[in-house]
C-alpha cells in the first residue's frame, strides 16, 4: 500500500471538513443585517449596529428606487446603516434623490443614521468600474455620513491591487459576504486568509445558523472589524 498518497487524501478530506466548526448564533454578536419583512427577535436588545434594507434598484429600471421599508424606523440607540440593494449601477437622478430623501427621513425620525451601504455584487474583474461609481456616489453623500459596501470573498484573493486601493480612497468599510442564500460558502477560510489584502476596514458577514469556524488569519488582520449576522425570516 502506498501510504503517502493515502495520507494526502485523508488530510485533504479533513481540510474540506474544517469549515464546519460551529454554527452562527445571533446571541454571540451585536451587529446584524435586517432585511425588510424580517422581524427582529431578542437580538435587537443587544444590537449595537444595524444594517437595514431600505429599498432596491432593480435590473429592469435604473430610474426607480423601490422602497421595501416605507416607514422610516426610529432607532436612537444603535448605529444604523441604510442599505440599498442594487442590481445595476447606472442610477438615474430620481434614484439618487430618493435615497437622499430616505436618509433625511430616517434621521428626522430620530434614528442614529451613520451612513449608506450599497449592496451590489461587483464581479472581481469589474471592481475598477465599481470604484469609479462609488467615488461619484461618495461625492454626493453629505459629509456627516459614511459609505459602506458589501464585498465578495473573491476580491481578497484575485482583485487587482490598484482596484482595491481605489476603494481605500472612497469607502469607509467593506463587509465581505461569506454566505449565499442561507448557507455558508464552502472553502471560505482560504479566501478570508487573504482578507488583509483589502486595504479598507472590513467586516465579515455571517448567515444565521450557518457553519462557521474563525480563520486564524482574521485575528492577525489589523483592519478586521468584526462580524455582521444576516438574520433569517422565521
Amino acid at each position: 500500500m502506498r501510504l503517502r498518497p493515502f495520507l494526502g487524501l485523508v488530510l485533504a478530506l479533513l481540510a474540506g471538513c474544517g469549515d464546519a466548526g460551529g454554527r452562527v448564533d445571533p446571541a454571540d454578536h451585536d451587529a446584524f443585517y435586517l432585511w425588510a419583512g424580517v422581524e427582529p427577535g431578542p437580538e435587537l436588545r443587544q444590537a449595537r449596529t444595524l444594517y437595514l434594507l431600505a429599498g432596491e434598484v432593480r435590473r429592469d429600471d435604473p430610474d426607480s428606487f423601490v422602497l421595501l421599508r416605507p416607514a422610516a424606523p426610529r432607532l436612537p440607540d444603535q448605529d444604523v446603516w441604510l442599505v440599498v440593494r442594487a442590481a445595476r449601477l447606472d442610477w438615474g437622478e430620481d434614484v439618487h434623490r430618493a435615497v437622499e430623501r430616505a436618509m433625511r427621513q430616517w434621521r428626522g425620525r430620530g434614528t442614529r443614521l451613520v451612513g449608506l451601504q450599497v449592496d451590489f455584487d461587483a464581479a472581481t474583474p469589474e471592481l475598477g468600474n465599481y470604484a469609479t461609481f462609488l467615488a461619484a456616489l461618495r461625492a454626493r453623500l453629505p459629509r456627516e455620513y459614511r459609505l459602506s459596501v458589501t464585498g465578495l470573498m473573491d476580491w481578497s484573493a484575485h482583485a487587482d491591487p490598484a482596484h482595491l486601493a481605489a476603494l481605500r480612497d472612497t469607502v469607509d468599510e467593506v463587509v465581505v459576504q461569506s454566505y449565499q442564500a442561507r448557507t455558508t460558502i464552502p472553502g471560505y477560510a482560504a479566501y478570508l486568509d487573504k482578507l488583509a489584502r483589502v486595504p479598507v476596514p472590513h467586516k465579515v458577514a455571517l448567515v444565521e445558523g450557518g457553519a462557521w469556524r474563525e480563520p486564524a488569519a482574521l485575528k492577525q488582520d489589523p483592519l478586521f472589524r468584526g462580524y455582521v449576522v444576516f438574520l433569517l425570516p422565521d
